[in-house]
């Protein structure tokens, strides 16, 4: 579209807008045409204002200037000016492109990230899962039966140390002892650092 189109000239020279949308929405073209001449200058400055883009700013009023003739019997005279009209369906349809391009942005961002990411290898965690449930097994057998019946009961079952010593018959202070040193063994073997 070129620029010159955009130039609606002297407002006192415009003919009556809501005469020629009178005329279009009856399908006047030529009506059409001069309504199109006042009002795609002023919708062009409002998109550009909000696109910034001269080119997708030009696209936009396009649209604007098609919607106005497709949309022509949606004009109210009661709820203001055809130039308001215009120029407001022109800010919302540019409002709508810049959020369209920076969700376009987002998602290509996205999208970018996500390939950048390697993927979760589930077999590998399994097998890392898998390797540390034997190694605890492991060292589970190399604790004593107090040991190993204490932390047993208190971690996998939820014991209280206090349960823990009902269930195996044993003082409270022998079962904390022997949980203690079951679980320094433990951290030893694992290999992790205290």
């Amino acid at each position: 579209m070129r620029q010159s189109v955009f130039i609606g000239g002297n407002p006192a020279d415009r003919p009556d807008l809501v005469a020629l949308m009178e005329q279009v929405t009856k399908g006047d073209e030529q009506a059409f045409g001069q309504l199109y001449e006042s009002v795609a200058g002023p919708a062009f400055g409002v998109v550009r204002a909000v696109v910034r883009d001269v080119a997708q700013s030009e696209e936009v009023t396009q649209e604007v200037l098609v919607e106005m003739w497709r949309h022509a019997a949606d004009y109210r005279p009661e709820r203001g000016s055809v130039m308001n009209w215009v120029l407001t369906l022109a800010h919302r349809r540019a409002v709508d492109r810049v959020r369209s391009v920076a969700a376009a942005a987002a998602r290509e961002e996205r999208v970018a990230l996500r390939d950048r990411l390697p993927e979760f290898d589930v077999t590998e965690a399994e097998v890392e899962a898998r390797q540390e449930r034997e190694d605890v097994l492991r060292c589970l057998e190399a604790l004593t039966v107090l040991q190993r019946e204490s932390i047993t009961l208190a971690y996998y079952q939820g014991l209280t140390y206090r349960e823990v010593a009902e269930r195996l018959s044993t003082s409270l202070g022998t079962v904390k002892t022997r949980m203690r040193d079951g679980l320094i063994r433990l951290r030893d073997c694992l290999g992790v650092a205290a």
